[in-house]
């Protein structure tokens, strides 16, 4: 239980509006037992996530959305392809659809063109330091 503490505490919290200290005491320790074999046993669950780590990133908003551009550029490019055969011409490339964490063509202001230089970097930590 030491593990998944915090995870147990969340779906306690969320689920009964009880915290974990409360066990014993205004919940019963059978209560409680009742309730941890009731959790969800899919993402839903606080504790199920933290048991299943590597299956719990499936689950994610990112990761949907991730196979969701991916699927509306391969399907993008079958159309472009399909046109392309039925008019005899060659098929376009399309454009895939932006990502946030995609490099390229980004919105994204960089500053900057790289690492400082060690020189450069322990004069702007003493200048930063006398600031503070």
């Amino acid at each position: 239980m030491n593990g998944h503490k915090e995870a147990i505490e969340y779906d306690l919290i969320t689920s009964a509006g009880i915290e974990l200290s409360e066990v014993g005491s205004s919940l019963s320790m059978g209560a409680f037992s009742s309730f941890v074999k009731a959790l969800p046993n899919n993402f839903d669950s606080a504790l199920w996530r933290s048991t299943h780590e590597d299956t719990a990133l499936w689950a994610t908003t990112l990761r949907t959305n991730a196979l969701l551009a991916d699927i509306f550029d391969v399907l993008s490019q079958i159309n472009a392809n399909l046109c392309a055969g039925f008019s005899h011409k060659k098929a376009s490339k399309i454009t895939p659809m932006p990502r946030p964490w995609s490099e390229g063509k980004t919105k994204t202001k960089k500053i900057g063109k790289g690492a400082l230089p060690k020189s450069e970097l322990r004069e702007w930590i003493k200048n930063y330091k006398k600031r503070s």
